[in-house]
């Protein structure tokens, strides 16, 4: 799984996502638009990235894009099922997305700015739009959280629970005793 950053303002933001990629497994996260990258032009650490993401910017492969559009288009090319977490007309709950496990393998998340979400132009070229259902009074989650959660879920979908530790992280668990 990988995933693509549009226009996430906030630096904390992209620090906690980092941080949930590397727990959860993505590969690679594309800093889309005027997403903030883990190392500024002068190539030196942007401290509000790595405070939040507790050094997952150096395990996680990432790529800095102006155009979210042309990495949807070149991961089409890959097969790849790009699916938008968003509210629309036509989203459906996280939960009850229907993959086979062969495109679960091959999937792009794709989130937005916190304060506009995803462009109608994007939506339109995702292969599913998935909405996290709310209760409450407010209708949407931090751009962070909703990505975690999403992440998670479709990381379970694809059999990889805690169960499925790998000897690194298994290591790493003995060290920190």
């Amino acid at each position: 799984m990988i995933a693509l950053l549009h226009n996430i303002r906030s630096a904390h933001n992209v620090g906690s996502i980092f941080r949930t990629a590397d727990a959860v497994g993505i590969t690679k996260l594309y800093l889309c638009g005027i997403t903030p990258a883990p190392l500024d032009k002068y190539k030196q650490p942007v401290q509000k990235i790595a405070k939040v993401s507790l050094g997952a910017e150096q395990n996680v492969a990432w790529e800095q894009r102006k155009s979210t559009m042309e990495v949807m288009a070149d991961l089409k090319k890959q097969n790849y099922q790009l699916l938008a977490i968003e509210q629309a007309s036509n989203s459906i709950p996280y939960h009850q997305l229907q993959l086979s496990t062969a495109k679960l393998a091959k999937t792009a998340l794709i989130v937005g700015n916190e304060l506009e979400g995803l462009p109608t132009e994007i939506i339109d070229k995702a292969d599913k739009i998935l909405e996290i259902p709310m209760q409450g009074q407010k209708e949407s989650l931090n751009v962070s959280v909703a990505f975690g959660i999403v992440a998670f879920a479709l990381r379970d979908k694809r059999g990889l629970s805690l169960n499925t530790l790998s000897l690194r992280n298994f290591s790493i668990l003995r060290q920190n005793r």
